[in-house]
């Protein structure tokens, strides 16, 4: 303790000078907050922002997915892209933020053996922070058709 006291005298700060440290900088750690507490505030904005367009990634696999599996259990066509159409909305209710979008894109139905769909919506995500970042994502899953169903 002794050698700490005898450095700060002989640099000539005496206990005068930690008065006038303190006074000028009082008032800091607010400007500081200032600063920085908008910048925390949109950085978890962001996180949160990125955390919907991952949980929507994955809801809209599980909807190609579903609406595929749905699909190939029908009898035909039509009613196998009603069916898929079902399941992809039922599955993103709240996730998407417009119509949910199903396409067939396997080759034909009767003779194939794979049923193959294309899911894709806008997905909520950047728009909640005002950025005009197109969200649109897409999905698509295979599945085999159903041989028992199918024959009648």
């Amino acid at each position: 303790m002794r050698p700490v006291v005898e450095r700060l005298l002989s640099r000539g700060a005496g206990p005068g000078d930690r008065n006038r440290d303190r006074e000028r900088d009082r008032g800091l750690s607010t400007v500081e907050v200032v600063i920085l507490a908008p910048v925390m505030i949109l950085f978890i904005l962001v996180l949160v922002a990125f955390g919907q367009l991952v949980d929507g990634r994955g809801a809209l696999d599980g909807a190609a997915r579903d609406a595929a599996r749905s699909g190939s259990l029908q009898r035909d066509e039509g009613s196998a892209m009603a069916e898929a159409q079902k399941a992809a909305d039922a599955d993103l209710a709240d996730v998407c933020s417009g119509p949910v979008s199903v396409t067939k894109t396997s080759a034909g139905f009767a003779d194939a053996d794979l049923f193959t769909v294309e899911v894709s919506c806008q997905v909520r995500g950047l728009a909640m922070l005002g950025l005009d970042v197109p969200t649109r994502l897409t999905s698509s899953f295979t599945s085999p058709l159903d041989p028992f169903k199918r024959k009648a």
